[in-house]
C-alpha cells in the first residue's frame, strides 16, 4: 500500500526512501485534537448531573429495540477519552509521515457526536430515530447539489450557481405543481429550471470563457432576485392558485420499512429520497462504469489529451453541466414539495453553499460527496433536537452548528485534496 504525494510514491508500510521526500497535511491532527480537547473541557467545566436516554425505536416497528439509559458525565467522559486516544493516534501518524485514515476520523466522529450528545441531553431523551431520519429529509436537497456540483467540477466547469438552481427549482416546483396539481410536475418543472440555469451558466463559462467564479454567483444573485420578484408580484397575491403546490406523502417500502431502527430511517421516506438513492447510484455507475464518465473525467483532468483522441471537450462539458443542472434542480423540489406548504423567498438559505463545501469535502466523489451532505443534514437537524428537549446549549450556537462543521470539515478533515486539473479552466481549441 502506497501514497502519492506530488511526484513522489512513498510506501506506508517501509521507511521512506532517502532523498524523497513526503509532505503530508497536519490539518487533521490538529483539528481532532482541539475537537477532543474541547469535548473534555465542555464536561469538565459545564458538568451536568443525571442520566440520558437513547430511544432505538419508534412504537410502528414491528420489533422494539430497548431503550438505552446511561449515567451522562461517565459515558461523555469515556467517549472524550476515547476521542483524546484517536486524535494521539492520529499525531503519532502525522509524526510517522503517515496519513489519518478514514475509519479512525470514522470511529473519533461517532465518539464524538454520542459523547456531546449524552452530555448535552442529560435528563432528557434523544429519539434515535427521529434524529437519523430528519437528518436525511434535511441533507435532500444537499446531496442532489452536491451531485450536481460534482458532475460539474468533474468535467472541468465550477458550478458556484448550486444555490440559484435549487432555489430555481423550488420556485418552478411550486409554481407548476399548484397549476397542475401534481407533484410530478412539479419535480419536472424543478429539473427542468435547473437546467435553465445551468444553460447560462454553460453559455457565459464554456461559450465566451468567462470566469465561472464570477459566473455562478451572478446568477445566484439572479435567480434570488427574479424568484424574489416573481414571488411579490405572481405568487403572493395568487397564492390559492399559483403557489399551494401538492406534497409528495411518506411511502413505506413493505418489508424493509418494518426493520427496526434502519427501516423508518431508510425505508418510510417520500418518493424524493428514494429517488436520491437512485440519483447517487446512477452517478457513481455512470461516472467510473461507463464510457461517458471516462470522458468526463478525461476532460475535467487533462482537456488537450483528450481533445487529440477525439473527443469534444466544449460539447462533454456541455452535457455535462446541463444534467448537473437537472440533478441540482430537483433538490430544490425538496423545499415546496415536501419541506415547507409553499415557495418563499430565499428558503433555500445557502444550501447550494452547503452542497459546494461537501463537494470538496467528498474529493469531488459521489459517494463521499453525499455522505459529507448527510453530515451537514445531521448537524441541522441536531440543533432542533436539542433545542426541543431542553439542552443547556445555547440557542445562538446551535444555530450556527451546521456552518461550524462545515467550516470544520472543509479545513481540516478533508486533509489534502485535489480537484481536477483543468476545473475551472475554460478549453480554447488550438
Amino acid at each position: 500500500m502506497s501514497t502519492t504525494t506530488g511526484e513522489a510514491s512513498i510506501p506506508l508500510d517501509e521507511t521512506p526512501l532517502a532523498g524523497v521526500t513526503t509532505v503530508i497535511d497536519k490539518k487533521a491532527p490538529v483539528l481532532l485534537s482541539v475537537l477532543a480537547v474541547g469535548l473534555a473541557a465542555i464536561v469538565a467545566f459545564f458538568p451536568e448531573s443525571g442520566d440520558t436516554t437513547f430511544r432505538l425505536a419508534v412504537p410502528s416497528d414491528f420489533a422494539q429495540l430497548p431503550t438505552v439509559t446511561v449515567p451522562s458525565t461517565l459515558t461523555a467522559w469515556v467517549l472524550a477519552a476515547v476521542c483524546l486516544l484517536c486524535a494521539a493516534g492520529s499525531v503519532v501518524l502525522y509524526r510517522q509521515r503517515r496519513r489519518t485514515p478514514m475509519w479512525l476520523v470514522i470511529v473519533y466522529s461517532v465518539a464524538w457526536v454520542v459523547g456531546f450528545l449524552t452530555w448535552a441531553a442529560t435528563g432528557g431523551t434523544i429519539p434515535v430515530v427521529g434524529l437519523l431520519s430528519g437528518s436525511l429529509a434535511l441533507a435532500v436537497p444537499l446531496v442532489f447539489g452536491a451531485l450536481g456540483g460534482v458532475l460539474g467540477e468533474r468535467s472541468g466547469v465550477v458550478n458556484i450557481a448550486i444555490e440559484g438552481q435549487l432555489l430555481a427549482g423550488a420556485f418552478a416546483a411550486a409554481m407548476i405543481a399548484s397549476v397542475v396539481g401534481s407533484a410530478w410536475a412539479g419535480l419536472v418543472a424543478a429539473s427542468v429550471a435547473g437546467v435553465l440555469v445551468a444553460l447560462l451558466l454553460g453559455l457565459f463559462a464554456i461559450s465566451y470563457f468567462v470566469d465561472q467564479v464570477i459566473v455562478g454567483v451572478v446568477l445566484n444573485v439572479l435567480v434570488l432576485g427574479l424568484t424574489s420578484f416573481m414571488f411579490t408580484q405572481v405568487l403572493a397575491p395568487n397564492a390559492d392558485t399559483l403557489n399551494s403546490p401538492p406534497h409528495f406523502d411518506r411511502l413505506v417500502i413493505p418489508v424493509l420499512g418494518d426493520i427496526p431502527l434502519i427501516g423508518p430511517i431508510f425505508f418510510r421516506q417520500t418518493p424524493i429520497v428514494y429517488l436520491l438513492y437512485v440519483a447517487v447510484a446512477l452517478v457513481t455507475w455512470a461516472l467510473y462504469r461507463t464510457k461517458w464518465g471516462l470522458r468526463v473525467r478525461a476532460v475535467g483532468e487533462h482537456p488537450t489529451a483528450a481533445d487529440t483522441v477525439g473527443i469534444k471537450v466544449n460539447r462533454t462539458r456541455w452535457r455535462t453541466i446541463l444534467i448537473a443542472g437537472a440533478v441540482a434542480g430537483m433538490g430544490g423540489a425538496f423545499y415546496t414539495l415536501v419541506s415547507v406548504p409553499q415557495f418563499n423567498r430565499e428558503m433555500t438559505g445557502g444550501a447550494g453553499y452547503i452542497a459546494l463545501a461537501a463537494v470538496i469535502f467528498g474529493k469531488w466523489d459521489p459517494i463521499r460527496a453525499t455522505l459529507a451532505a448527510l453530515l451537514f443534514g445531521f448537524a441541522t437537524n441536531l440543533q432542533g433536537v436539542l433545542s426541543v428537549i431542553g439542552s443547556p446549549v445555547p440557542s445562538q450556537f446551535m444555530l450556527m452548528l451546521p456552518y461550524v462543521v462545515t467550516i470544520f470539515a472543509v479545513a481540516g478533515l478533508v486533509g489534502r485534496s485535489r480537484p481536477p486539473a483543468a476545473d475551472g479552466i475554460p478549453y480554447r481549441k488550438g
